[in-house]
């Protein structure tokens, strides 16, 4: 079929001859994002509960781990009791879902959220992500955020966000390695503990997740790791195609 300059088939036209998006005949919304538990190779999700608070404060409220929460909402927790509060509270919420990773030794040690649901348009984020040291840079790390995309992707969510201060370089690097791609800046989209905060878009749409859940898939698996160590990275199997 013939394209146009800009990108747009005669078909995506209407009546008026000005150009529209593709027509979705059969879209119904997608199902409210709930998680039971996700096994994967190198760890396990499961849903927070109340209970997990003082397996996950030991994790991730330590002396040493202020620096995780420089660029989440709220502080860290500094006592048992507040961070059991928060816990509960995120445990309890009604319009996010959030998960508890487990490594391969069966420590939970990260939380991560699926927010801003929005069943109407298929579309979802993963955020308020954090990890305690022992899961940064590891197999288990990615294979949690490959889970619960998948997860999302399985129940016909078109699109998957991902929000980061634009000063955070760790989470920017991050969403681009896990194959997320940059939609721009959001200048002065929030104040938040007394700063202001420029916001970086990155998305997954489903029409990338195939091949992407594909590179995924290669690289957990366990050929690719020898002594701890990728063989090939994320980066290099999803450029090979």
């Amino acid at each position: 079929m013939r394209t146009t300059l800009d990108g747009v088939t005669p078909a995506q036209r209407n009546s008026f001859g000005q150009p529209v998006g593709p027509t979705l005949r059969d879209w119904q919304g997608a199902p409210f994002p709930d998680v039971a538990v996700l096994q994967g190779r190198w760890c396990r999700l499961e849903p927070l509960l109340a209970d997990h608070a003082d397996e996950l404060f030991d994790e991730l409220c330590g002396p040493d781990d202020t620096s995780l929460w420089t660029y989440l909402p709220r502080e860290m927790p500094l006592d048992r009791a507040d961070f059991a509060q928060h816990v509960e509270a995120r445990a309890e919420a009604t319009d996010s879902v959030t998960v508890v990773v487990r490594d391969g030794s069966g420590v939970a040690a990260g939380m991560l959220s699926l927010m801003r649901i929005d069943q109407a348009n298929g579309s979802v984020e993963v955020g308020w992500i954090v990890l305690g040291r022992r899961l940064q840079r590891t197999t288990a790390a990615t294979e949690a955020q490959f889970l619960l995309a998948r997860h999302v992707f399985s129940l016909g969510y078109r699109r998957y966000e991902w929000k980061c201060d634009a000063l955070n370089e760790p989470s920017r690097r991050a969403a681009e390695r896990l194959g997320f791609t940059y939609e721009g800046r959001f200048r002065n989209a929030l104040v938040y503990k007394g700063r202001s905060r420029d916001t970086d878009w990155f998305a997954i749409v489903d029409r990338e997740w195939p091949g992407l859940a594909a590179s995924y898939v290669a690289w957990l698996d366990p050929g690719n790791h020898v002594d701890g160590k990728q063989l090939r990275s994320l980066g290099e199997i999803r450029a090979a195609g």
